[in-house]
């Protein structure tokens, strides 16, 4: 997440398709199948876990690590049955981005998926959440557990759920790359959308989701922007020690406490494509090498994941009626 603007400095479609062929059985698991009733969070917790490892070495836009995040999401999503949209499964894309050392031109890919809606497929809930972190710095691997593999996490859970469950809205999944070097994914999606931006009903963006124990808040913003989305929210009820919170979004609200811009929801605010955004508040771990899963509570995670999957139910239910 490059929520202050902060971050530290530090493929083609051919290598990406033979680096998914490589992974093993382990590299990409199987959910476990749960009790009857009773949800398991194997899976969710597996692909943080296997984000966040050394092998991936930070996940920087343009590096071998990241290419491999970018296979291992590419097979998760293979493995669920999420279907890739007309345009394809991946979007590629060169900006100019930041860096310490000044500026830099990137080359990156997004990922995509689609499930069509049940109700209105013609309107588009897209759900992101960017896969990208800061990379190698002085030697150390910054992991990026809950900066940000847990949303990524988040993502692929709701993705298997609606696909028991099939969504009343036709949703867009994206992982983004390049967030943390100027939300450079989500620009060029925005500029170059898969569909009509004016057929987007809400972009729902997941960025640290996984350590709510710092207050007990997994936070909305843009409520502020979009005023009508909050009741519809305010009807979720809290999950285990997680409930959501609602604000960092108005205009009293400023510097490192404004998120309006902070994620890969910005662009989509400045296209004018109603948005929130969810995530935890700021912890001793962020944007540092020890944001590692060992770090994440697997109880506070899961009911951050099941109050996300709420929140986007309530969503799906309640636009365009």
């Amino acid at each position: 997440m490059s929520r202050s603007f902060r971050f530290l400095a530090l493929t083609t479609a051919a290598v990406l398709l033979s680096s998914c062929a490589a992974m093993t059985d382990a590299e990409v698991p199987a959910a476990a199948a749960p009790v009857a009733g009773t949800p398991s969070y194997d899976q969710l917790l597996a692909d943080v876990r296997i984000l966040s490892a050394d092998d991936m070495e930070g996940r920087d836009t343009g590096t071998a690590g990241g290419e491999r995040a970018r296979a291992y999401i590419v097979a998760r999503l293979e493995s669920l049955g999420i279907a890739a949209p007309p345009v394809g499964r991946l979007q590629p894309w060169t900006l100019d981005g930041r860096t310490r050392q000044g500026p830099k031109t990137y080359n990156g890919i997004n990922i995509l998926g689609l499930v069509e809606g049940t109700r209105v497929p013609d309107r588009y809930i897209v759900i992101t959440a960017h896969y990208d972190h800061v990379g190698i710095s002085e030697g150390q691997i910054y992991n990026g557990a809950d900066d940000n593999a847990s949303g990524v996490a988040t993502m692929l859970e709701i993705a298997a759920r609606l696909k028991d469950a099939p969504p009343e809205h036709s949703v867009i999944f994206v992982a983004f790359d390049g967030e943390e070097h100027g939300l450079l994914g989500a620009k060029h999606f925005v500029q170059a959308p898969p569909v009509p931006l004016s057929s987007i009903a809400l972009n729902l963006n997941f960025d640290m989701t996984s350590r709510a124990e710092t207050d007990g808040h997994l936070w909305v913003t843009g409520t502020y922007q979009n005023p009508t989305f909050r009741p519809i929210l305010e009807t979720v009820p809290a999950d285990g020690s997680v409930s959501l919170a609602f604000g960092k979004d108005t205009p009293q609200d400023t510097g490192e406490n404004n998120w309006v811009q902070a994620s890969d929801h910005g662009p989509f605010f400045t296209a004018g494509v109603p948005f929130l955004y969810l995530g935890v508040d700021y912890h001793p771990d962020y944007h540092r090498p020890s944001d590692d899963f060992e770090r994440i509570t697997p109880a506070v995670f899961a009911s951050a994941t099941e109050l996300s999957v709420s929140a986007f139910r309530a969503l799906d239910r309640s636009l365009d009626r």
